[in-house]
């Protein structure tokens, strides 16, 4: 080292020498160079021999030498000992780092000022660093500021918020001055803070690095909202905590478009539940229907024939033998309905008319304890149904009311229009858009559990005691509105009552209504020379019928079959006056029998029988237009008037 002043020892020497990464060296009082070190050599670009002897203001910048910084610095030191700072440095070659410099005054013993020894380090790296650091904070700051959809927040090793960005304030309602500094559980329902979800939360994320979440929040005016939740764990270089950040998103219309959608999906299960109970219970109903026909019409032919010789004990065994045969084709009846595969004469209703003639009738049936309140309205739409099962299923709605009202009540039946738009259908996904007259059956009684409405339409299903009810009668009410094209709901809760809403689509066309004709119950009879050829699959109920048949002086021929039944058809020989077919057989079914039928003998009358009327001789409820039908189980008497009927039709 080349100094101005005797050389240190030798070890200090080399000691400073070795120091590359800081330029070491001393002025005199003057701020002249006096050494210089290896360090300021590879750090300003001079050699000793360059700079020794020149002021240290050439390695200032044009601009700090205008302002006389390297004279503050020499004055400042003198006067304080020390001169510390940071700025733009030159070297040798013209380019500028930035420099941390300390000026230390040196002082003989007598206190008197000998010079300034000077310490340089180039911290342009570190700078830029700091401003990178800087830089991407500033660039994160202003991410996070523009985030409104998100609430992006710190929050301390204690959970206390630390800082809020705008999405924050939006989702939650906070400015930063009304939540910096209180804790997050704030955000939190009441239910949640019992449970210490909260403390459960900072508690994951400490061990585990992370909490996810979603449920509900609050926001600052009170209303909730679902959130998507996430705190993460941020620790220092040591791996200590320093707090958390937290990001929660609003879900709210996501959520309740899932719930929507859950509804919607338990709707269909619903329905396809009940449908494939229909299946079933149609599928029996029709076996069942068969079997009532042999027994009943058995049943009549022996009251009939033991009228004479038969004691009074035979007649009370037989009259009741044929009560029970009849409630079992009503429950029969009642399985069709709710399977809708009944047969159904829809008609144009006028529901003003309609309300205002039940009122009386509901009132005499219910009682006095019951109120009974009919509600129609100017300009009601007219609907379509079948006049009597509709009366049919209001009055089992009002008898199910009024058990459910032991202590009296108020039953109101009330029919409004309403239209049904795409977001009502989309929740209810079996009724389409359109117009519908609504029918609401409400009662002031005990109302009905979940689990009970869950199942309300289920047949056989009651909360009655055994024996005071069939458990049929809602899904009675059930099959015949759905097979009207309508739907129906139930509203219930216990205390609060039950409201049936029926809804039937409005009735645009004109359809005059016929005359009634009531049949009557005498067993018309036929001539020898009128030849009726019956199609039955099932040979017992063939045989019946052949033999009623018979009874009432017609010639039979009979067929198991529809392909048999066309074999005798073709035969020219053979005249045949009326068939009588079955409808549901196995092959070919009765309606295609009679279409072939009619090609082959475009006179032939034809009447057709059935217990399962979802087949091909009525569509949507209603019987295909010039089409003959009995109901299975039929009496002697209304098969032996209907035959009739149809056979003089065909004289006129």
């Amino acid at each position: 080292m080349k100094t101005g002043a005797a050389p240190g020892p030798l070890s200090l020497d080399l000691l400073i020498n070795s120091i590359v990464d800081y330029a070491i060296f001393m002025l005199d009082a003057g701020g002249v160079v006096r050494s210089w070190n290896k360090g300021a050599e590879r750090l300003k670009g001079y050699v000793s021999d360059e700079v020794i002897g020149q002021s240290f203001s050439i390695f200032y910048t044009p601009e700090d030498r205008a302002k006389d910084l390297p004279a503050k610095a020499l004055a400042t030191a003198a006067a304080t000992g020390r001169f510390a700072s940071e700025g733009w440095r030159v070297r040798k070659d013209g380019s500028r780092f930035l420099a941390l410099v300390v000026l230390d005054a040196i002082r003989a013993e007598d206190g008197g000022l000998i010079g300034f020894a000077k310490v340089t380090r180039d911290i342009t790296e570190r700078q830029q660093a700091h401003n990178d650091l800087l830089e991407s904070e500033r660039r994160y700051r202003r991410l996070v500021e523009a985030v409104v959809d998100y609430a992006i927040f710190q929050l301390d090793p204690s959970g206390h918020v630390a800082t809020w960005n705008p999405g924050a304030e939006r989702i939650k309602g906070y400015g930063p001055d009304e939540i910096v500094g209180r804790h997050f559980s704030t955000f939190y329902t009441p239910e949640d803070l019992e449970n210490e979800v909260p403390k459960r939360a900072l508690a994951e994320a400490t061990e585990n690095g992370r909490f996810e979440a979603e449920g509900w929040r609050m926001r600052k005016d009170g209303t909730r909202f679902w959130a998507s939740v996430v705190i993460d764990r941020i620790t220092d270089e040591s791996g200590a905590i320093v707090g958390f950040a937290k990001v929660t998103r609003d879900l709210t219309e996501r959520k309740q478009a899932q719930d929507e959608l859950q509804r919607v999906q338990e709707q269909l299960v619903a329905s396809q539940k009940l449908e494939a109970i229909g299946q079933l219970s149609g599928g029996i109903a029709h076996d069942f229907n068969n079997l009532l026909m042999i027994v009943l019409g058995n049943l009549e032919t022996a009251e009939r024939n033991s009228r004479n010789v038969g004691g009074a004990n035979l007649q009370r065994a037989l009259a009741n033998a044929k009560r029970g045969a009849q409630r079992a084709a009503a429950l029969t009846s009642r399985l069709l309905a709710f399977s809708r595969r009944q047969a159904l004469d829809p008609k144009p209703i006028n529901l003003n008319s309609f309300l205002g003639g039940l009122q009386e009738f509901l009132q005499r049936t219910l009682g006095e304890r019951i109120e009974v309140q009919t509600v129609g309205g100017a300009g009601l739409w007219q609907i379509e149904a079948d006049l009597n099962h509709l009366e049919s299923t209001i009055v089992n709605l009002a008898i199910n009311a009024r058990d459910a009202m032991p202590n009296g009540g108020k039953l109101t039946i009330e029919a409004t229009n309403v239209s049904a738009d795409e977001d009502y259908a989309r929740i209810n996904p079996e009724l389409v858009v359109g117009q519908y007259v609504v029918i609401c059956v409400s009662d002031t009684g005990a109302g009905m559990t979940p689990e009970v409405l869950d199942h309300a339409f289920e047949p056989f299903f009651t909360t009655k005691e055994p024996g005071q009810g069939t458990g049929l009668g809602l899904s009675q009410v059930y099959g015949f509105i759905k097979q009207s094209g309508g739907h129906v709901k139930i509203y219930s809760e216990l205390g609060e009552g039950t409201s049936i809403r029926m809804y039937f689509p409005r009735y645009t066309g004109n359809h005059p209504q016929p005359a009634s004709n009531e049949a009557n119950e005498l067993i018309s009879e036929g001539s020898s020379v009128e030849t009726i050829l019956v199609v039955e699959d099932d040979p017992d109920l063939r045989g019946y019928l052949s033999d009623v048949l018979r009874d009432l002086n017609y010639r039979v021929r009979s067929a198991a079959s529809a392909q048999a039944a066309l074999t005798i058809l073709l035969q020219e020989n053979q005249q045949i006056d009326l068939l009588l077919t079955d409808v549901v057989m196995p092959g070919i079914n009765g309606r295609e029998l009679g279409r072939r039928a009619q090609e082959m003998r475009p006179d032939l009358r034809i009447l057709y029988m059935t217990g399962y009327s979802r087949n091909a001789v009525v569509h949507h409820g209603r019987l295909d237009e010039g089409v003959d039908l009995l109901e299975k189980p039929v009496t002697q008497a209304r098969l032996a008037l209907k035959v009739r009927e149809i056979l003089d039709r065909a004289k006129d």
